[in-house]
């Protein structure tokens, strides 16, 4: 029985295995994690000693041709990969979405440091931490150095004994690959989380037919064109190789694997001699170095999320958005994807959709990024010695079929998604369908209008006097999301909800929500006259109000945002070209210390004062204003419900709003109280879920177990 044979069964035995145990296959990560361990033990010594070895061997004049017709070869295959990633949003359909908040609105991009991920200050350092390009680079540099140096054949024989020695202990290693494929796949078939993925089923199918339709006849498809390998022959010898890296998700590991399968080949058809058969063994690991087509067609995912966003990327900024990917994805996908989104103003939480869709495009990038590998190591190696042949019949038909190919594909993708996915976006029913996380969710809203009528002060304690009526009374505003606000089946919920009925259960107590009509004077009055015994609802501190009422301490900040239309996001991305919108007419609530922000930082804006929130959503589902000022929190739900707005925080700097709980001047022991509390709900944890949930978005509840055969068809464990 063949290697592929085997480690194909090893695969799809994997994967039956983790569907039978589901969550239970938890158990192989183990031997999964231990087996990728041992590949990437060796790959690294043995990428340093094959640059050594290889470049050492040469001539300066060999190893500048090198660079030359290797980098030619390079730079097509990325011309190629780019070209391929702008046809992957022909295949989206339309859609219109938004999404809850996410702190990523709020953080400082780190700026790419191309120099300290090539050049090492420290090559010990760079070893240690796996630092590669740094590694590669000295090494090259090493290489080179060791061209002009006399007696250097000694050395030169040493590190190739040693490499060899490394290669007889990576085939051991290799040869554990069926054993080390079905853990991997055992585990990631009965953990994978399908729920998430299906969110973002568009991309994911996307993505992965178009990375199979480059990985297997796109590149070898080009080779045959234009080398003297047959396609079989680019993919049958690696195809071990190919398996194990899209297992696995790991280039690296299978560098050494694929360095001797392209010197076999480069051998059986004797195109290298003496001087030039290490040619696999310096563009192999050199080439990791640079963006490969896995990497480059990931900037389809910034294309992705400006479609998923309703911010889509236009195709006048494709030259600057390939540029850019370019040189940011020669460092780390995770650390070069935020910066893609916020410089093309793409709302940054999208980027947790890049790591959900990680779990399968990683895989199938890898398979990719190994056949890119191969690719550039033969072209590359048939450049060197002369041996490409431009036969106009041949790359005309390789063109051809694969034009016809690629239509087909997005065409067909495309018609499948507008059948199947587009239509109308969800987000109302996303945000009215939320439920509590913590309480039983019933909550008793009580209808006053008029909170004048009760003036009777509490006599002594506010704690004896709740205590004894046995109810806490909370003043609401009930069209505050994310903190109050009703469902459609006519239940109080939200984040504050929450919080009031925790402190009731605390003090032992039930709990009464009263739904106050207006801001103003009304709350002082009802927290003086005692109809209330604080408001619980989403609300600011401001220096007025202070003056007036009794504050807890702040349990949450907010973040001073505009809400606008999908077209101007742009335009209100800084305060520079806010101010220079004039007198643009702005709707803000009447609140003075949201007033006085605006107006201190962009002066000429035209506001429009809006009493109250109903006001507000009024305008926004008749797209009457084109910028709304609201926190960031609340701006990001209310985007759930008219997906025709953004919420966009300006730049530089961003203005925080406390929120806290009212009570009323002469309860200071209440006051008092409620700041301990406040404190052991940040520390226990539960401030955090809650804000998770309600303003994060985050799935409420407890997540269900994954299915498996054994749990779903047989029933042999709850």
């Amino acid at each position: 029985m063949s290697s592929s044979t085997k480690i194909l069964i090893g695969l799809l035995s994997g994967v039956l295995v983790g569907l039978f145990l589901g969550e239970h296959a938890a158990i192989f990560n183990v031997a999964a994690d231990g087996f990728v361990k041992l590949l990437q033990m060796t790959v690294l010594p043995y990428i340093m000693l094959s640059i050594v070895t290889s470049l050492g061997s040469l001539s300066f004049a060999e190893v500048r041709t090198l660079g030359l017709r290797g980098g030619a070869v390079l730079v097509g295959l990325w011309c190629l990969a780019l070209l391929f990633t702008f046809l992957i949003p022909l295949a989206f359909p339309v859609l219109e979405t938004a999404s809850f908040f996410s702190t990523t609105l709020l953080e400082q991009r780190r700026p790419f440091n191309f120099v300290e991920l090539f050049i090492p200050s420290n090559p010990f350092y760079a070893l240690s931490n796996n630092i590669v390009p740094a590694v590669v680079f000295f090494f090259i540099f090493f290489g080179v150095a060791m061209i002009g140096v006399e007696r250097k054949q000694l050395a030169l024989d040493i590190f190739n004994i040693a490499k060899e020695a490394l290669s007889k202990a990576t085939k051991f290693v290799v040869s554990l690959t069926p054993y080390g494929v079905f853990a991997i796949a055992a585990n990631t078939a009965g953990t994978l989380n399908v729920d998430q993925i299906a969110r973002i089923q568009v991309y994911l199918i996307t993505y992965t037919i178009v990375a199979l339709l480059v990985a297997l006849w796109v590149l070898p498809g080009l080779v045959s064109a234009l080398t003297p390998f047959s396609y079989k022959e680019v993919l049958g010898p690696t195809r071990d190789a190919l398996i194990t890296a899209f297992v696995a998700a790991d280039l690296f590991i299978v560098l050494p694997i694929l360095i001797q399968a392209c010197n076999e080949l480069l051998e059986r058809h004797r195109l290298v001699d003496d001087r030039t058969r290490a040619l696999p063994d310096v563009i192999v690991p050199t080439s990791f170095n640079f963006p490969h087509t896995g990497k480059l067609l990931s900037i389809s995912f910034i294309l992705f999320a400006g479609w998923f966003a309703d911010a889509a990327v236009p195709v006048s900024d494709y030259p600057r958005l390939a540029l850019t990917g370019l040189l940011t994805f020669f460092g780390s996908l995770n650390a070069a994807v935020p910066f893609l989104l916020d410089l093309f103003h793409i709302p940054a939480d999208t980027f947790q959709l890049f790591l959900a869709t990680g779990v399968i495009n990683s895989r199938f990038g890898s398979l990719l990024a190994a056949v890119h590998t191969v690719s550039v190591t033969l072209l590359g190696s048939a450049a060197i010695v002369g041996s490409l042949h431009f036969s106009m019949a041949r790359i005309a038909r390789y063109l051809c079929f694969t034009a016809v190919l690629t239509a087909l594909m997005i065409g067909g993708l495309r018609l499948v998604f507008n059948h199947t996915v587009a239509g109308s976006f969800a987000g109302q029913e996303l945000v009215y369908s939320m439920r509590p996380l913590m309480t039983s969710g019933d909550a008793r809203l009580i209808q006053q209008t008029d909170l004048d009528n009760n003036t009777a002060a509490p006599a002594g304690s506010l704690i004896d006097t709740i205590t004894k009526r046995g109810i806490l009374r909370v003043g609401v505003f009930a069209d505050r999301l994310p903190f109050v606000f009703t469902t459609r089946d006519g239940h109080l919920v939200g984040f504050d909800v929450e919080m009031a009925q925790l402190l009731a259960r605390d003090l032992g107590v039930k709990v009464e929500f009263i739904q106050m009509q207006e801001v103003g004077a009304r709350v002082p009055r009802a927290l003086a006259t005692a109809q209330v015994d604080l408001v619980m609802t989403g609300f600011p501190v401001t220096a007025p109000r202070a003056s007036q009422i009794l504050f807890s301490e702040p349990y949450l900040d907010e973040t001073l945002a505009f809400v606008v239309k999908d077209e101007l996001r742009q335009t209100f991305s800084n305060w520079a070209a806010i101010r220079e919108l004039g007198d643009f007419s702005v709707a803000i609530p009447e609140l003075p210390y949201f007033i006085g922000a605006i107006k201190a930082r962009a002066p000429g804006l035209k506001l429009s004062v809006l009493n109250s929130m109903k006001q507000i959503e009024a305008g926004l589902a008749k797209g009457s204003y084109d910028a709304v000022v609201l926190p960031a929190e609340r701006g990001s739900v209310l985007s759930l419900l008219y997906p025709k707005y953004a919420v966009v925080v300006p730049e530089p700097g961003t203005v925080r709003i406390p929120l806290a709980y009212p009570v009323a001047r002469r309860d200071k022991d209440f006051a008092a109280f409620l700041n301990t509390w406040i404190e052991l709900k940040r520390r226990d944890g539960t401030i955090d879920a809650l804000y998770g949930h309600w303003i994060l978005g985050k799935q409420a509840g407890k997540r269900q177990p994954r299915w498996s055969i054994m749990r779903n068809v047989l029933h042999w464990v709850d």
